[in-house]
């Protein structure tokens, strides 16, 4: 079944980019609530880049599915006093949205391990209940981020308010490729835009997503929420 999930998401993802004439975006699995078995099913048809939102649950998975040599991204929000676990599990975070966390996480990412792959979570439509920093934020944000040798600044991610109207959601993640594009023309090594998700994929692939963040396709409804502890 996941199997088949896989297939689908993947054919579907190939069939928008091409209608779009946008390249084929990277496929995130979101893994979280979801058991580590379930991500081992999926990693055995081929699937090797899992999105959690906890860091401790994520902890958790990466231990025991070690010997996969899996790629985990965080795509939550990262509290500061987590930075050092977050620093240790993940190669990617995707939620960097102020200062004191690029600080963090360049001391705690060790010397031994490459450098830590990180994006910069925007909040585009300026949503009081979610995070990331604002749009004219980003330039002293990539700056700092660049100047930390323990990291890598790999891009941008947004996690767009839900519209009714395509219209509108279009319009958010036009914004957001137009940002990358700025961030591009000072930083030309950046090469990720994480936008959309199984319900708005279509749009962000439209607008020009490198990378989409897909849960309920692939493992259907989502387990009970953990507590957020992480």
């Amino acid at each position: 079944m996941l199997a088949d999930a896989l297939s689908e998401t993947l054919q579907s993802l190939d069939n928008t980019a091409k209608s779009a004439n946008r390249p084929v975006p990277r496929l995130l699995a979101v893994s979280k609530t979801q058991p580590a078995e379930a991500v081992a099913a999926l990693a055995a048809v081929g699937q090797c880049a899992f999105g959690e939102n906890y860091v401790q649950e994520a902890q958790i998975k990466a231990r025991a599915l070690a010997a996969l040599n899996l790629e985990w991204h965080l795509i939550g929000h990262l509290q500061s006093n987590k930075a050092e676990s977050a620093a240790e599990v993940f190669d990617w975070i995707q939620t960097v949205d102020r200062h004191k966390l690029v600080v963090a996480l360049s001391r705690y990412r060790a010397a031994d391990c490459p450098p830590l792959n990180v994006l910069i979570q925007v909040n585009i439509d300026d949503e009081a209940s979610k995070h990331g920093c604002r749009p004219e934020e980003i330039s002293a944000l990539a700056a700092a981020i660049a100047a930390e040798p323990r990291l890598s600044l790999r891009g941008l991610m947004a996690i767009p308010a839900p519209h009714a109207d395509p219209g509108q959601q279009r319009t958010a993640f036009r914004r957001m490729k137009t940002l990358f594009d700025e961030l591009a023309a000072h930083h030309p090594q950046i090469d990720t835009l994480s936008m959309g998700m199984s319900g708005d994929f279509p749009l962000a692939i439209a607008e020009g997503a490198t990378m989409v963040r897909i849960g309920t396709a692939l493992f259907g409804a989502r387990a009970p929420k953990p507590s957020p502890t992480a």
